[in-house]
């Protein structure tokens, strides 16, 4: 696998979820998500339909911002926080996704609520580095 596909890959991650949960255009969204879509998450009902549906009844104020973002192969990992979704906190994200023939075919993800300062043992916010990322 080269860092060319590999960079192409996170390219298109992070336009399928600005597309998909960001602009909520449905349509150009299927154009990153196969129909055979296999969803592991405890959240999210199964398939493309599922994810979309899940989508389309959470409020229009649902934003994803990305963080970092790896690729290893044909796998993607992005570390990301959600908000706007009508729970009390803000949700940071790792999701893992795998692209075959250039779409998303099986999603994996860790969620949990977002500490502030205050509440984080360690003092740290959960999204933000003092490192810059090179």
């Amino acid at each position: 696998m080269t860092a060319d596909l590999q960079e192409r890959n996170k390219a298109m991650v992070l336009a399928a979820f600005d597309t998909l949960f960001n602009q909520r255009d449905y349509a150009a969204a299927e154009d990153f998500w196969s129909p055979d879509y296999l969803q592991h998450s405890a959240y999210i009902p199964p398939g493309r339909s599922g994810l979309f549906d899940l989508i389309r009844s959470l409020p229009l104020s649902l934003r994803h911002e990305p963080g970092l973002i790896v690729a290893s192969g044909n796998y993607v990992v992005l570390h990301g926080r959600f908000s706007g979704h009508g729970m009390p906190k803000n949700w940071i994200v790792v999701d893992i996704v795998l692209i075959r023939d250039g779409l998303l075919v099986e999603h994996w993800d860790v969620i949990q609520d977002e500490a502030g300062v205050a509440e984080s043992r360690s003092g740290r916010l959960m999204f933000e580095s003092i490192y810059p990322i090179s």
